[in-house]
């Protein structure tokens, strides 16, 4: 059995979060997914509009995915050694940078690959949330 880990916010649930369970999906027989505390969001100095336990349900409610967990650390090797999966799944616009080269060099060690798949430019919870908040601020509301 193939067990598949990602993470993250899925703040604003959109496409690009449904791709990414999706396809993890199809290259593992179980998915894990880590949903990001508002702890966690906060020390990036940012805030989620959707709380955190409603994320959690948002996730788990997904035909994907196989069980949901609170991502507390980003010490993704932490979680390996708590989970123990088999591969990982990353947005590619974490490709070549220097914080994951560093831990696929560590995972490499495990035996754990790290899958990218293609970031969804055209959508992102960031521009969601820029959008609704020019809308309100220009006098707008649904």
């Amino acid at each position: 059995m193939i067990i598949g880990y990602t993470t993250g916010v899925f703040d604003l649930f959109h496409i690009g979060h449904l791709n990414l369970l999706r396809n993890a999906k199809s290259m593992c027989d179980k998915l894990i997914v880590g949903v990001t505390t508002d702890e966690l969001v906060s020390y990036k100095n940012k805030k989620s509009v959707i709380p955190f336990e409603e994320r959690m349900e948002i996730v788990q409610s997904n035909k994907y995915v196989d069980a949901v967990i609170p991502q507390e650390s980003m010490d993704k090797l932490n979680s390996w050694r708590k989970l123990k999966f088999d591969v990982m799944f990353v947005g590619d616009d974490w490709f070549k940078t220097e914080k994951w080269e560093a831990i696929e060099s560590e995972f490499n060690k495990v035996g754990v690959r790290i899958v990218y798949f293609p970031y969804t430019k055209t959508t992102s919870s960031t521009l969601i949330n820029e959008t609704l908040t020019k809308l309100r601020n220009n006098g707008i509301s649904g």
